[in-house]
């Protein structure tokens, strides 16, 4: 049987508009791919990002540039093999390719009638929780969404005029754990100074506080920072992971940034190779990309995978969360289908 290639695009309202230090959403645009066997059906997704130059227009040219190469498989390759076939033909794309990759895990998991996480972990114990996304906005604010969603560990976006003030704040109301990430809006001086204050006010570790390529600065933190200092914008693909490892703690992988679950995968082993501490995140997402990503659950020390809890309304059903504890679907391949 010959696989068929399906391309939904869906508008996805937020519950509240979300803002970090680069812009404001109030409505999330993605695209789901769909690619059955005429049997099992797959899920992937892939979110517009302007940081990243992701857009459903290019999204859905790039899917459609490898049609045919996806519906004229003669036979069930390997997901690794399906991820090094399209790979080159997507380069400039690699939120498609993730779309793609994951589409691809997600059938070939149920076509061996296996929870697709068994490929690479055999049980489900010592699961990190997912933290919750707290976006920048007025501090009473803030505090109100802490308060309408108890929880076990907050993301707290920073990168303002007053972000130790705001952490503070936000200490008053919950004695939660909080992650910080400030987006690339730091420099040096206020990173490793806001970190002696950040840590006696339980923050576990700051994600990203300078600009991507600051490698001298990254340096410099990683040496004198009292806090573990997360790469996300720095980390992108497998490449990164080595130059990473010499001026981070750990690094946060995201599907759509690296192109996929295949590449994670790399990514991971490599990261561990090098002591990095791992975590991996999302986008604002449905729970087709979110289920895709707890799938690498058990090989992380963190986890950022609150995208579709963000939701208005989510377009599918999957993985769901009990105070940040992942709660898989009892279904095969990533547990996620299209409602």
């Amino acid at each position: 049987m010959k696989l068929q290639l399906t391309i939904h695009n869906f508008e996805l309202p937020l519950q509240h508009a979300f803002t970090i230090s680069r812009y404001t959403v109030t409505v999330q645009k993605t695209v789901v791919v769909v690619i059955s066997d005429g049997e099992f059906k797959g899920y992937g997704e892939a979110t517009v990002n302007p940081y990243y130059n992701s857009s459903v227009e290019s999204l859905k040219a790039a899917l459609e540039r490898v049609r045919s190469i996806v519906e004229n498989l003669s036979e069930n390759i390997h997901p690794t093999q399906f991820w090094k076939l399209l790979e080159p033909r997507l380069q400039e794309n690699y939120f498609a390719l993730c779309a793609l990759d994951c589409a691809y895990w997600d059938l070939y998991a149920k076509q061996q009638q296996k929870p697709l996480r068994r490929f690479w972990s055999e049980h489900d114990t010592h699961l990190p929780k997912t933290n919750f996304t707290i976006g920048i906005d007025a501090i009473s604010v803030m505090q109100s969404k802490i308060k309408q969603k108890p929880w076990a560990i907050y993301k707290v976006k920073l990168g303002t005029k007053n972000d130790v003030e705001i952490i503070e704040k936000l200490r008053e109301v919950t004695d939660a754990v909080f992650r910080v990430d400030a987006n690339c809006a730091w420099t040096v001086e206020e990173t490793l100074k806001n970190a002696e204050i950040l840590k006696k006010l339980g923050v576990e570790f700051i994600e990203q506080p300078l600009k991507a390529d600051h490698w001298s600065g990254m340096k410099i933190l990683k040496k004198e920072s009292v806090l573990p200092i997360i790469a996300d914008e720095s980390c992108q693909k497998l490449a990164d992971v080595s130059t990473c490892a010499e001026v981070f703690h750990g690094i946060n992988i995201k599907l759509m940034k690296c192109g996929g679950i295949t590449p994670a995968l790399q990514m991971i082993q490599l990261a561990k190779a090098n002591n990095l501490q791992l975590m991996a995140g999302c986008m604002t997402e449905s729970s087709i990309g979110i289920s895709n990503l707890t799938q690498l659950a058990p090989l992380l020390d963190y986890i950022d995978a609150d995208g579709a809890l963000l939701l208005q309304k989510d377009i599918a059903k999957g993985v769901t969360f009990n105070n940040g504890e992942i709660l898989y679907s009892n279904q095969n391949g990533s547990g996620a289908v299209l409602l």
